[in-house]
């Protein structure tokens, strides 16, 4: 990358904690956020990574995110938990429900954890990639602050909405795919604002319905959905199971993620996960390697999730490289000299 500076993963992971640590944000959820966004940088998902920092600590500041905030389970069946993030950071409560649901699904064949006074959750696919390296097909669902319009309309009103999947495949890698239900994810143009670049013209409209490459007028506008009318279809539907079932703020409800303007955003996510021995006789694993094989025979074919492998590869080889500006950013809310 042009004029960008090499940093060790474990050097960004201590920036990253140091800054949150320095905002009186607890010691488990700093550590549990911080190593979230580097995992997402070091994945290539760059709108999800190293540029969030600064925008969390403006949260944390003015109040929007809550520094005391521990998540807690409550039990509603055997096969369902509520977990309540006390408007704290996602990635805690997260953890927590990955670790009730690894129990749930395993007693129950399929379980589901909803979240409810949550925050912006990073990289959905990262999350589901852990239930399946337990042997668990997984499935994530969150709603966003609004960014699309509704079909039809004008003015943004639902989240990009993502979703995420992950299977066990019985060797190597899960099977992980991961999108947001806009052409492009949002963070990517709050990613290219910070880096100076232009985006796709078919990634937002501007204020005036215009397609747009400039991400500042992208974020002032609205993101276009993947899909046309489908794709909007299948927001809504997020929205529904995300927001809705967890009695969390629908996207024209929710504050933005971007800004120390108002109060927490409050809202859900729902994340389900499955024990596959069961329902496929412990079939699952084989039938997953003769769908990898039949994949990997077709030529031109690549299993989803193959350009996050291989910028994770290279990122644990060779470290992370960032804007200088980044890095200088990261220093200065460490309490570190630029």
């Amino acid at each position: 990358m042009s004029g960008a500076v090499s940093i060790s993963l474990l050097e960004a992971e201590r920036l990253a904690i140091a800054a949150l640590l320095r905002e009186e944000v607890g010691a488990a959820a700093a550590r549990s956020t911080a190593l979230a966004l580097v995992a997402a940088e070091r994945d290539g998902q760059k709108g999800h990574g190293l540029s969030r920092v600064s925008t969390y600590v403006e949260q944390v500041r003015c109040g929007k995110v809550k520094t005391d905030a521990v998540p807690a389970a409550r039990r509603l069946s055997p096969a369902a938990t509520l977990i309540d993030a006390g408007h704290g950071f996602a990635y805690p409560a997260i953890d927590l429900a990955i670790e009730e649901l690894d129990e749930l699904a395993r007693k129950s064949v399929i379980a589901v954890a909803a979240i409810r006074r949550s925050h912006h959750f990073g990289q959905a696919g990262a999350h589901v990639e852990r239930l399946a390296e337990k042997g668990l097909v997984a499935f994530l669902f969150g709603n966003s602050p609004k960014a699309m319009a509704f079909w039809g309309g004008k003015a943004p009103m639902i989240g990009t909405n993502p979703v995420a999947f992950a299977a066990p495949l019985g060797h190597g890698p899960p099977l992980v795919i991961d999108l947001a239900l806009s052409v492009a994810a949002r963070g990517k143009v709050v990613a290219a604002k910070k880096g100076g670049e232009k985006i796709p013209a078919d990634w937002a409209i501007d204020a005036d319905g215009n397609p747009t490459t400039d991400p500042a007028a992208a974020l002032s506008g609205s993101m276009s959905p993947v899909g046309g009318a489908k794709g909007a279809a299948l927001a809504l539907m997020i929205e529904v199971v995300a927001a809705a079932l967890t009695a969390s703020n629908f996207g024209f409800e929710a504050s933005s993620f971007l800004d120390g303007e108002g109060p927490p955003p409050d809202l859900g996510h729902a994340l389900i996960a499955i024990d596959p021995g069961p329902t496929s006789g412990g079939a699952f694993l084989s039938r997953m390697g003769a769908l990898a094989a039949a994949m990997a025979a077709e030529p031109g074919v690549r299993m989803p999730g193959a350009s996050r492998l291989k910028h994770r590869a290279a990122a644990e080889q060779t470290g992370l490289f960032v804007a200088p500006a980044l890095l200088t950013e990261l220093r200065v809310l460490a309490g570190e000299a630029a």
